[in-house]
């Protein structure tokens, strides 16, 4: 059986070859081994999934640590592949991500992605999202750093200020998290092409894309972000057998849900219209 700290490392070396490697989402240990025996070789555990899923409630941040550690476990117990767990915000400032950290480590996860959205978090392509300070950021991925028992536990730094501050901030953030420590980036919804063939360009660091079928980010082939240098492609609300033949899936509602379709159904506008009534001033 593969130990973790060769499973990590060779999952670091898989990150740096750059070749756009497919990263389903999943959200339980069924839908996990679904993927291993569909050939995915790594497979990333979706915050919105497992919200959608176990709660029939939209990705609003109403997850726990706790939630996630168990779902990770059992995961970890049911397949041997790289595991990329979706940790929010961190659950909390500097101090509680060093907590998540040694938490998600000890449940065998493989890499972390950490963003830097406001408490509650929203799904990176919903509207209305609020980004936290870059040297808060910073300080929450010194700690992730600084919290990890395996140098080849990776930390993931997601910004969703591409959709707040604009792109060039975006990059400014991206330079500052890498400068801080962070392993992988994600520049969360860009929205034209031109923005991610510039990407790899701008960032000298490994980096994942998070395709939504039917959010902010242009679909685009395996292939073609392999070519651009991208290091993993993440569909985390895809049809797993098609996108493992295909290497991409367009909107189809024979095939996925559409996006709007899933909002729908986990009763999203209630909470768009009890995130009005209570708004401050």
């Amino acid at each position: 059986m593969t130990t973790s700290s060769s499973r990590r490392a060779a999952f670091r070396e898989r990150v740096n070859a750059r070749n756009a490697l497919l990263l389903p989402g999943v959200f339980n240990a069924m839908s996990a081994r679904i993927a291993v025996d569909l050939g995915f070789e790594a497979i990333y555990i979706t915050g919105a999934g497992v919200t959608n899923m176990s709660l029939g409630l939209p990705d609003l941040g109403f997850i726990s640590l706790t939630e996630i550690a168990e779902h990770v476990s059992r995961m970890r117990d049911a397949v041997d592949v790289p595991l990329i767990v979706d940790a929010d915000t961190g659950f909390g400032n500097a101090v509680n991500v060093r907590h998540t950290v040694r938490t998600l480590e000890r449940a065998e996860a493989d890499a972390i992605q950490l963003e830097d959205q406001v408490m509650p978090k929203k799904c990176g392509h919903f509207s209305g999202k609020g980004v936290i300070s870059t040297s808060e950021m910073v300080g929450k991925i010194h700690a992730a750093v600084d919290a990890r028992e395996d140098a080849n536990f990776q930390i993931i730094a997601h910004t969703d200020a591409c959709a707040v501050e604009g792109f060039d901030a975006a990059i400014e953030r991206a330079r500052a998290f890498v400068a801080a420590g962070a392993d992988i980036l994600f520049v969360e919804a860009i929205e034209t092409p031109e923005q991610i063939a510039s990407l790899p360009k701008l960032l000298n660091a490994p980096q994942l894309i998070n395709i939504v079928i039917g959010g902010k980010t242009p679909v685009t082939s395996q292939d073609d972000l392999a070519r651009m240098g991208f290091s993993l492609v993440l569909y985390a609300n895809a049809a797993l057998s098609g996108l493992k033949a295909q290497g991409r899936l367009d909107e189809n509602p024979a095939i996925v849900a559409p996006f709007s379709e899933r909002q729908r159904l986990v009763n999203k506008p209630l909470f768009d219209e009890l995130d009005r009534k209570y708004a401050t001033d």
